[in-house]
């Protein structure tokens, strides 16, 4: 450890003489977790890219007010907070409170990875801190209530230190974080898919490629929800999502729709591509994510942006001989 605190002494010292690349090695390990947390703050990757390099011009333009008193990590995420918390007062955005959350996006799973180096707790909490649902919730709750609930529930921090950065007192907020509580209540968190999951998730696959309307049914939970941000308009019951799958993707033809799965925010997931000129690759259409319950597929959320397919790294399709 003392090695390791000696290589960030001297990276430290060297970033503060205009050294750059210095600089990168010093915030290089803590880059994914501010980015996941300006993900939490915003809701949209695309935003989370923006925010953590106005995090890291920030910081950079701020590496002499670094006193060492608490760990790096600790300083760039309260540069986080409040470069998230200036985005989303720039913006205008107000708290989603009913509807949908019209700017959301998924989050790769293969880049969560980066934070749990294979540790199969750290794993569960990385993923149930950005299901969807509890993205979702989020974005409901004040800017201020936001960052108390994810400083305080998700990263642990204490109240006196939320206090800090927040320029309010404890009993304030001890009341923002109750609040915030309240307001979202229990978001279901995803779990790891077991093999009876996988065998849904697989038989989906295939009720799309044959068109089979029926059977793609009969995986879904009764009440199974549809959603395709940034529309707000929500699809709901087992028979009328079947039936928007059986008329509107490519008029029903989802066969001309291949699919490759994936995972997002912790859940399955499929890449969705469209057709391209006769022999050409097919074309990035969107992401997919899938929930799962006991009854079925419960939630279907597609995101139709072809420029999430290079976060994900997802391969090209080709047509078949």
């Amino acid at each position: 450890m003392d090695g390791v605190v000696t290589v960030e002494a001297a990276w430290l010292s060297a970033a503060r003489q205009g050294d750059g690349e210095a600089f990168r090695h010093l915030v290089g390990p803590h880059l994914r977790a501010l980015h996941v947390h300006c993900y939490r703050m915003l809701g949209s990757y695309h935003d989370a890219e923006e925010a953590s390099q106005e995090v890291l011009l920030r910081a950079w333009r701020a590496l002499d007010s670094f006193e060492g008193r608490a760990p790096l990590r600790h300083w760039l995420i309260r540069i986080t907070t409040t470069t998230c918390l200036k985005a989303i007062e720039r913006s205008g955005r107000q708290p989603v409170i009913a509807g949908e959350v019209a700017f959301l996006e998924p989050y790769p799973d293969r880049l969560l990875d980066e934070l749990t180096e294979g540790d199969p707790a750290m794993v569960a909490e990385t993923r149930e801190s950005v299901a969807l649902a509890f993205v979702v919730a989020l974005q409901r709750l004040p800017a201020t209530q936001r960052a108390t609930l994810v400083l305080r529930d998700v990263l642990g921090w204490s109240a006196l230190e939320v206090a800090d950065l927040l320029e309010s007192s404890v009993p304030a907020v001890n009341s923002s974080l109750q609040r915030a509580r309240g307001t979202l209540g229990t978001p279901g968190s995803p779990r790891s898919l077991d093999r009876r999951d996988e065998d849904v998730l697989g038989r989906f696959v295939q009720a799309w490629q044959r068109c089979d309307i029926p059977a793609l049914a009969a995986l879904l939970h009764e009440d199974a929800v549809l959603r395709m941000p940034p529309e707000e308009a929500v699809i709901r019951g087992r028979d009328q999502v079947a039936g928007f799958f059986a008329t509107v993707p490519a008029e029903g033809r989802l066969d001309r729709i291949p699919l490759t799965v994936t995972r997002a925010n912790g859940h399955p997931a499929v890449a969705a591509y469209l057709p391209g000129k006769d022999t050409a690759p097919y074309r990035a259409y969107g992401v997919i994510v899938l929930t799962f319950t006991p009854g079925g597929i419960d939630s279907i959320t597609g995101f139709p942006d072809p420029t999430l397919f290079q976060f994900f790294e997802l391969p090209e399709v080709r047509p078949g001989p």
